[in-house]
């Protein structure tokens, strides 16, 4: 089955999702290494809850995402993923806490390799994982996109009137 490919502009550039009947299977970051993926440009119903819950995201009214994914990875891939949709809107956790709460604490650079093959960023928040000095590393589109998302969540946290700082 081919692709449905809809490009999305978001304050970050152009984002490209792609999905596969009616769930999200990628969201290519504009500065990311990997190739844009391949398929049909359709506006699927998939990719217009994806589109609109984004905007919802980069206007400050969503902290969560409520979409069907299928991203296509190992099992221990898969695991950090479903493990990075646990992090909390305006918070950041280490790859050593993720590794911990998968049950392997000895696997931080094993989470931090699959946290970089996270084909659905933003919606897989894997922007929200940082270094456990608290400084940050490694993202697909670049450390500026990460820092831009971060202060995005922080400006938008709840808890950012109060002068709260981000949980590491």
């Amino acid at each position: 089955m081919t692709l449905d490919i809809h490009t999305y502009v978001s304050p970050c550039g152009p984002l490209v999702l792609a999905a596969r009947s009616d769930q999200l299977v990628q969201l290519h970051l504009p500065e990311s290494s990997d190739p844009a993926p391949i398929g049909t440009v359709r506006l699927t119903p998939i990719l217009k809850r994806t589109a609109k819950q984004l905007a919802e995201y980069f206007a400050g009214k969503r902290t969560t995402f409520e979409l069907e994914l299928a991203a296509e990875g190992t099992a221990f891939q898969r695991r950090v993923w479903d493990e990075l949709v646990t992090i909390p809107f305006g918070t950041t956790t280490s790859y050593g806490a993720i590794a911990q709460a998968i049950g392997r604490p000895a696997a931080s650079r094993a989470v931090g390799a699959a946290n970089g093959r996270n084909p659905i960023a933003i919606i897989v928040p894997c922007h929200r994982v940082i270094g456990s000095t608290g400084a940050l590393t490694g993202f697909g589109g670049g450390l500026p996109m990460k820092q831009f998302l971060l202060a995005h969540e922080r400006a938008h946290h709840p808890t950012a009137q109060l002068g709260l700082s981000l949980a590491t």
